[in-house]
């Protein structure tokens, strides 16, 4: 399944970019958060754009996956960038995962299958019917000014994992907008439909929004903190935008069960692998190298 294929590579590419972008920017202090000015020192720094150039690949990847099956199914894949990220970490850092945390990764890619085959999505229209995006966006806006107001009234990993949220609820909205652009390319007017529809130029708005938090969600705090609340966070909002803005479907009844065996799952993965040294920059590795 072509979709399939390509979230996967996405997951990969998100990985890669996460690893580098969390080293960039733990390098800044306190004093640089929730300001423009981090970014500003950030574009200074060669590790941090190699890590853009691979949120570019990972979008476009992103892009192929959403216009070829549901956001239902695309977007909960994403949930493997969290083990991916440590693996890829690990290798990165010569630095060998304890078993503990293979465990992790075995429960979170287990969780996932499980919970794709339980709830099977299917159906769904390729693009947002009248003007359901108002209410859409509207209910978005509000849940993000929540999370952020509350995020600022913290510190540390608790800051981060709140950032790490609020930049899963962007990156879901990025992808559903991204999926209602797309597919203005099977329209008659093709590329010039695409490039002046709204929701083109709202998919960078948001992106760019996500990317300012997430910057802002690894400044704050470890990769543990943010990593398992963007991966779950976007998994699970991106499932409601596909049910409620394209009309997928998921099973419920009695596929409720194991679909809950799958998010207990995949949680207790994430706690886990939240346990690794190497994820929390305890690696003895990873200090040496920087």
């Amino acid at each position: 399944m072509i979709s399939v294929l390509f979230a996967v590579l996405t997951s990969i590419s998100n990985a890669c970019a996460a690893v580098l972008q969390r080293r960039a920017a733990s390098t800044l202090p306190d004093s640089e958060a929730m300001r423009l000015s981090l970014i500003k020192h950030l574009l200074t720094q060669r590790v941090w754009l190699a890590g853009i150039a691979l949120v570019i690949v990972a979008a476009v990847c992103q892009g192929v996956a959403l216009a070829t099956g549901p956001i239902a199914v695309v977007q909960p894949i994403f949930v493997i960038e969290l083990p991916l990220t440590l693996l890829i970490a690990s290798y990165a850092f010569r630095s060998r995962l304890a078993p503990s945390a293979w465990s992790g990764v075995a429960a979170v890619t287990i969780g996932l299958v499980l919970g794709l085959g339980a709830s099977a999505p299917t159906g769904g229209t390729e693009t947002v019917e009248g003007l359901s995006w108002v209410p859409a966006l509207i209910i978005t806006g509000a849940f993000e000014a929540v999370v952020i107001a509350t995020a600022l009234r913290t510190r540390g990993n608790a800051r981060a994992a709140l950032l790490g949220l609020a930049a899963a609820c962007a990156y879901a909205l990025t992808a559903a907008l991204l999926k209602d652009a797309v597919a203005s390319l099977d329209q008659g007017d093709g590329i010039q439909a695409f490039f002046t529809s709204w929701q083109l130029y709202a998919t960078g708005a948001a992106g760019i929004g996500a990317l300012y938090l997430l910057q802002n969600a690894l400044q704050a705090g470890s990769l543990v903190a943010s990593q398992p609340m963007l991966t779950l966070g976007d998994a699970l909002i991106s499932i409601t935008y596909g049910v409620t803005l394209f009309g997928e479907s998921v099973r419920t009844g009695w596929w409720l069960l194991p679909e809950l065996v799958a998010v207990a799952l995949i949680t207790a993965g994430c706690v886990e692998l939240a346990r690794s040294p190497l994820a929390s920059g305890a690696s003895p590795r990873k200090r040496r190298t920087r």
